[in-house]
């Protein structure tokens, strides 16, 4: 029998067969060892293929995945870590303040989904705490990446009427992405109020967010779809992205990229670059242009966060 991964806890997965009905699983013996690249060779998301014996029901198979999102993990530079798979769409949540989501972050995020064929959508959240100085900083970045071609909300999930983002969601598998603190649960809360999930305030010590959601788990939402409640991130280490994946992330390169002088031009240092030219006449952002310098460096590790 077959059946989707919607809840993991330690070594304890959840399972939803296609009539709705869940079962608890552990993984086959062998299953970690054939998939040691990864910290969590099963995540949420995934279909799997399950076997009943006496004792307890084993994950004996991961079906192939149309996509996922992936990173480098903390601790094991050379092993990935899985956020989700199969998903439709990732909602990045951002906050300028309280905490600081740097641009760094966002663009990895970016990089991470274009390389592994996942849509994104930003979602600028707390624009009420935000200073007159912050606002204008939050309208600039909205329209840079709306330029891109990004979706881009700027939203208080507190105050404002979400109707448009759940449109956005609906029938689709949203994982929602994201620091602890920016309001990813609060967000999930606002559009299922039945949920309520857990949330903390934000440590005073750290300006940083408090963990509260500790594990994945799919929920569906009565608009339609369902959406993936994540543990809060720090870091976004890339792995596995080739450069050429890179290099075509960045979208806004492509008008001026092709009338470089150079076919395979990396538009760092060699001459004619058209897309260098396009920084200079502020026609590409330069903060988007030095992050895709950062990641093109071979000294990769350097550039963490």
């Amino acid at each position: 029998m077959n059946g989707q991964v919607i809840k993991t806890i330690g070594d304890i997965y959840l399972v939803k067969n296609k009539f709705g009905k869940k079962y608890s699983c552990r993984l086959k013996g062998n299953f970690k060892i054939k998939n040691f690249r990864s910290t969590n060779p099963i995540v949420v998301g995934d279909y799997v293929e399950l076997s009943f014996d006496l004792k307890e029901i084993m994950i004996v198979k991961l079906l192939p995945r149309k996509n996922k999102i992936v990173r480098k993990s903390v601790n094991l530079s050379k092993r990935t870590h899985v956020l989700a798979a199969n998903i439709d769409q990732a909602l990045l949540i951002i906050t300028l303040d309280e905490p600081v989501t740097t641009r760094s972050f966002i663009d990895r995020f970016l990089v991470a989904a274009y390389a592994n064929n996942v849509n994104v959508v930003l979602i600028f959240n707390k624009k009420d705490l935000l200073s007159q100085k912050l606002l204008e900083k939050q309208s600039y970045l909205k329209n840079v990446y709306q330029k891109i071609g990004y979706e881009v909300f700027c939203i208080s999930c507190l105050n404002d009427d979400l109707s448009k983002l759940k449109n956005v969601m609906k029938n689709k598998l949203n994982m929602i992405s994201g620091h602890s603190g920016v309001g990813k649960s609060t967000l999930i809360n606002k559009i299922q109020p039945t949920l309520n999930i857990n949330t903390k305030p934000i440590s005073t010590s750290h300006n940083q967010g408090q963990h509260t959601t500790t594990h994945s788990e799919i929920f569906d939402l009565d608009c339609g779809g369902s959406v993936i409640d994540t543990p809060g991130i720090r870091g976004f280490g890339l792995i596995d992205i080739s450069l050429e994946q890179v290099k075509s992330a960045f979208f806004e390169f492509l008008n001026y990229s092709k009338n470089c002088k150079f076919y395979n031009c990396l538009h760092k240092d060699e001459p004619s670059c058209e897309v260098k030219n396009a920084v200079r006449g502020g026609k590409i952002d330069l903060d988007r242009y030095n992050n895709y310098l950062k990641l093109i460096d071979v000294r990769e590790d350097k550039y963490r966060n």
